[in-house]
């Protein structure tokens, strides 16, 4: 699969015009569920999922992989059904920013023994730094997503990989519904179900 260059996917430089509300899917990420294999600090991944206003600042904990491994794999579970249009990251300096990234969708079985073997839905060739960048998706591949999977492979030398940010923009369309919840007798009372005059009933129940 060719890799894609991160370009704006419009025809402005992000850090001039006001692409923050474009970026509507954070809200929608169901941030407790978020998970990273790799990750130095437990539970730092769910940190540098913000609001694209937010990008720019010191978060209060850096995702960053363990020494001596730069890998990372990140699921990102969202609460409904998204179009994802594009992704923005921003990673640390003194080469520790990712410099590859392959996206995988509605997966809950994957590790780096499987990506190694598995085609990406699609990857990108990452630019150092850029905090006003983002990464077009063939939106075709990415509509009706409701897990993400991030697996940054490598970066640019640095013994382990850093990410301050990580955005991601598109469309919610479907908001996930919970299980419905059924309360059943253990006995019947009686008296809890009075039967009053039967030539109503039909007309009552059935509504005629």
């Amino acid at each position: 699969m060719p890799a894609f260059q991160g370009c704006c996917a419009h025809d402005h430089d992000c850090e001039q015009a006001d692409c923050g509300p474009s970026w509507s899917l954070h809200e929608h990420i169901d941030l407790p569920r978020v998970a990273c294999l790799n990750e130095a600090t437990a539970g730092s991944a769910k940190h540098v999922f913000r609001a694209w206003p937010e990008r720019l600042q010191d978060p209060a904990t850096t995702l960053d992989s363990n020494e001596d491994d730069a890998e990372l794999l990140i699921t990102i579970p969202f609460n409904g059904a998204v179009k994802i249009k594009a992704i923005s990251i921003i990673g640390g300096d003194n080469g520790s920013s990712p410099s590859r990234l392959k996206a995988y969708t509605n997966r809950h079985d994957l590790d780096f023994a499987a990506v190694t073997d598995m085609a990406p839905v699609q990857a990108w060739d990452l630019q150092e730094q850029q905090a006003s960048m983002e990464y077009p998706t063939q939106v075709a591949k990415f509509n009706g997503v409701h897990t993400l999977i991030l697996h940054i492979p490598e970066n640019f030398g640095a013994d382990y990989t850093r990410i301050t940010f990580i955005g991601i923009k598109g469309d919610f369309s479907e908001r996930k519904t919970g299980p419905v919840t059924a309360v059943y007798e253990a006995r019947a009372m009686p008296k809890d179900h009075k039967v009053g005059d039967p030539s109503k009933t039909f007309r009552e129940v059935g509504g005629y």
